[in-house]
């Protein structure tokens, strides 16, 4: 017998109708403190090296929790669609709040490693059971406006964690950025949780049992996906012959096992959810490798101090957010294929400004300006990606999808960052070549993704 779900009825353009208004609260405080801990991290892993006597770990207790979260994506996804998006989220809960209090409470480098892999599974089960409840519990029209609140949320912690994880590691210890999460994390799902009940599975039992199979392969490639991830971020940390092999071991490993876990043609960008997906892989890829290189440009070539070149990165959040507002308010476009084309095009035409600061003839807010414009179109794409996703999605693969749509980000991201860090290190120091092939290559990527957009839509039938 088939479960059903139960399609809530058309509200006001509000996230906060009663019906909706604990679901919304708690679900965009959840996104927000999986995205402070994410941010946060990294300020405070130094200390914990130090003091837990740890370096030779420093990467894998990186690469470990993003290993662990691309396996749980992919479990998540499975599990959703099969048995509904209730106990993914309790267990990506127990997972996320366990790896925390281990790390907080870890006398040596090697158990804050395994609290920092549990975390990260728990992450990647929570960030994909969040968009199945998007597709199942909010009235389509709300859709893009959750995306966008959802990205407001990664915004702030984006602007201030890492100066509140500094406050709290300088006055408090490294233990409580890990530690003062949870008092939080377990009260956003509790608001999440009464909504879910009317939520269910839409596969027969049947049907689950006929795509078990499937399903387990698809984790034994995310098994070697992980892994390849987590080599990409410890080679990315090496220097010299090591750095190659593991990087391009990690990247073999990659392209053996990432196709396999995204949409039927992915790589030949075919019509439809494959090119939304990757849409977001090219968008996640530029971003990234500019958002790297800007700060290490303004420190050494502009004489930027770390916190001036950090406000710089600034703009292009809060230009994000601003963008993620306007397309949620904005009426729908005409076309499917708007709102990603412009998002793109933005990224690209930024990114070009702010290579132009390569030159010292041209003024540094002329490079604020484009990185505005970077973020801007952060912001108009990625949510718009996200309801494409599920709008292209039939019952029964919202989960499936939504775990492709954020490997491709995540896998993507992981991959230029680094290729970015390996060509920045090349030379005995970074230059204005450097600096300029980089972005070069970030605003290529987005320049492919605005050339590609329009194959969002579906093939005519």
């Amino acid at each position: 017998m088939t479960a059903s779900i139960q399609t809530p009825p058309l509200a006001a353009g509000s996230l906060f109708v009663p019906r909706l208004r604990a679901m919304t609260v708690g679900s965009v405080a959840l996104v927000s403190l999986l995205a402070f801990e994410a941010l946060a991290v990294g300020t405070a892993m130094p200390t914990v090296a130090r003091a837990l006597d740890g370096l030779s770990l420093y990467g894998i207790a990186f690469g470990g929790p993003f290993a662990a979260g691309v396996v749980a994506m992919v479990l998540s996804g499975a599990w959703c669609d099969s048995r509904g998006p209730r106990a993914p989220m309790w267990c990506g809960l127990a997972g996320f709040v366990a790896g925390l209090l281990l790390a907080g409470g870890a006398t040596a480098m090697g158990t804050l490693v395994v609290g920092r892999i549990v975390q990260g599974f728990g992450s990647g089960l929570l960030s994909v059971a969040l968009y199945v409840i998007v597709a199942q519990a909010y009235p389509e029209h709300l859709h893009r406006r959750i995306f966008a609140a959802f990205a407001a949320a990664w915004v702030v912690p984006s602007l201030v964690g890492p100066v509140v994880a500094g406050l709290v590691v300088e006055h408090f210890g490294w233990r409580w950025v890990f530690l003062a999460v949870p008092v939080v994390a377990v009260p956003a799902v509790l608001l999440i949780h009464p909504g879910l009940r009317s939520i269910g599975p839409v596969r027969s039992a049947g049907a689950a049992v006929r795509r078990r199979a499937h399903t387990l392969r698809r984790i034994g490639w995310a098994c070697g996906a992980g892994v390849s991830a987590a080599l990409l971020h410890i080679g990315g940390q090496q220097r010299g012959a090591t750095a190659a092999a593991l990087v391009g071991l990690a990247l073999v490993g990659l392209l053996i096992c990432a196709p396999r876990l995204l949409p039927a043609g992915f790589l030949r960008a075919g019509r439809g959810l494959p090119t939304v997906v990757g849409l977001r892989g090219l968008a996640a890829g530029a971003f990234v490798a500019a958002e790297v290189v800007i700060p290490l440009m303004l420190s050494r070539e502009r004489g930027f101090s770390p916190t001036a070149a950090g406000l710089v990165l600034t703009t292009g959040a809060l230009a994000w957010s601003l963008g993620s507002w306007v397309q949620g308010r904005i009426r729908a476009p005409r076309s499917r294929a708007t709102l990603p084309r412009a998002g793109l095009t933005c990224i690209t035409v930024g990114t070009v400004v702010v290579g132009c600061t390569v030159a010292p003839a041209v003024p540094v807010w002329v490079g604020v300006l484009g990185w505005a414009v970077a973020g801007l179109g952060m912001g108009l794409l990625y949510p718009s990606l996200s309801v494409l996703t599920l709008e292209l999605s039939r019952p029964g693969e919202q989960g499936r999808n939504s775990s492709s749509l954020q490997l491709c980000d995540s896998l993507a991201a992981a991959t230029v960052l680094a290729l970015t860090g390996a060509l920045l290190a090349a030379g005995a120091a970074p230059g204005p070549y450097s600096y300029a092939g980089t972005l070069a290559v970030a605003a290529g990527l987005a320049l492919v993704g605005a050339l590609l957009a329009g194959r969002v839509l579906p093939a005519a039938p």
